[in-house]
């Protein structure tokens, strides 16, 4: 069955407010930036080829007006998105601490995001896509939770794979043990998971990233598992296999915003392109122009020996370097021939 979308994702559409200098007057700047990883997720796919598309809902105001355009600019269908007149778009302000680590202030009570309505998702884009992708930030409040579920449900039902990433924010959720009850219904759903290393920690007490990833991999029986290990680099778990690739240093770096997804979207990426399943798209235009092979879920799994796995996390690797060179994500993704280049330069 030919699909006409290779992923569709479910969850947050927000502002990330990024520091950008300080004004004359002593006070910091902040840039607006489109944001919010699922989007983030699909941005960099589509940079690199795919035709994706988003379901979310966004404050019918400025913020949410901005985003929705911002997000078409990138390429992504936006048809699934939904302008709320009841809540405002949800934004974040990110602050970067001495130790390169990111410290997240949410403004999200009744965020638009987090009430999507589970009759609001649009069917359709689901039971069209060859992958379904989603966090666990669509299920800190019940209502949105029930839709993240029934997205789920449905993209099961329709031989979706099912692509996961926890992206663990502790702001924004009621308590711990409250957030890992949700990271593990996703840990149960899931075909491909995506983690980092301070969410194998939070879920497993194991400080041995390794270890902690190949439990997580077998209690939950998941078939490829992405461990991100920040500047260290990354590993892969596939069928009694394990790769590990060094992260690539820059100097450049300013911040990570965004860093794991866009090494999520490479990843899925690279799977899709090796089961020979992309959608051709029309440079310029986002119209699907033909397929190679009709939709097998088990196809992305073929051929994923220990050399692909790691030349897909080397590829991962230099895309998610590329990005905290930038302020943002969304809109600031890499291209294909610039992580192309950035893997010669840096490997010579």
């Amino acid at each position: 069955m030919n699909r006409q979308y290779d992923v569709v994702a479910l969850g947050e559409l927000l502002v990330d407010f990024t520091e950008n200098g300080m004004s004359n007057q002593g006070n910091p700047l902040l840039e607006a930036n489109p944001g919010g990883a699922p989007c983030n997720v699909l941005a960099m796919l589509r940079n690199l080829g795919f035709k994706s598309a988003f379901i979310g809902k966004v404050g019918d105001d400025m913020f949410g007006r901005m985003l929705e355009s911002r997000a078409r600019e990138a390429g992504i269908d936006t048809k699934g998105l939904i302008f709320s007149k009841e809540y405002q778009t949800t934004l974040a302000f990110v602050h970067n601490e001495p130790n390169g680590d990111r410290d997240f202030s949410f403004y999200r009570r009744l965020g638009a995001d987090v009430m999507l309505e589970a009759d609001e998702i649009d069917v359709g884009l689901i039971k069209n896509s060859k992958v379904f992708h989603f966090g666990t930030l669509s299920m800190t409040d019940e209502i949105g939770e029930a839709a993240t579920k029934k997205a789920v449900a449905i993209a099961k039902e329709s031989g979706c794979l099912i692509s996961f990433d926890p992206n663990y924010r502790k702001p924004l959720w009621r308590s711990e043990e409250y957030a890992v009850e949700k990271i593990k219904w996703g840990l149960e759903v899931c075909d491909v998971l995506k983690i980092s290393d301070n969410e194998i920690e939070l879920i497993t007490g194991d400080t041995d990233y390794e270890r902690g990833a190949l439990k997580l991999q077998q209690e939950y029986d998941i078939p490829i598992v992405f461990a991100t290990l920040g500047a260290d680099g990354s590993m892969a778990f596939h069928n009694g296999i394990t790769a590990f690739v060094p992260g690539f240093i820059t100097k450049k770096t300013i911040e990570t915003t965004g860093a794991g997804d866009t090494f999520c979207a490479c990843a899925l990426g690279y799977m899709l392109r090796m089961a020979g399943v992309q959608g051709a798209v029309k440079k310029g235009t986002g119209e699907l122009v033909g397929i190679t092979r009709n939709w097998d879920r088990a196809a992305v799994f073929e051929g994923l020996d220990e050399y692909h796995l790691s030349d897909l996390l080397t590829y991962a690797n230099a895309a998610a370097s590329i990005i905290t060179t930038r302020k943002g994500a969304l809109s600031v993704m890499p291209t294909r021939d610039e992580i192309s280049r950035f893997i010669v330069d840096n490997l010579e």
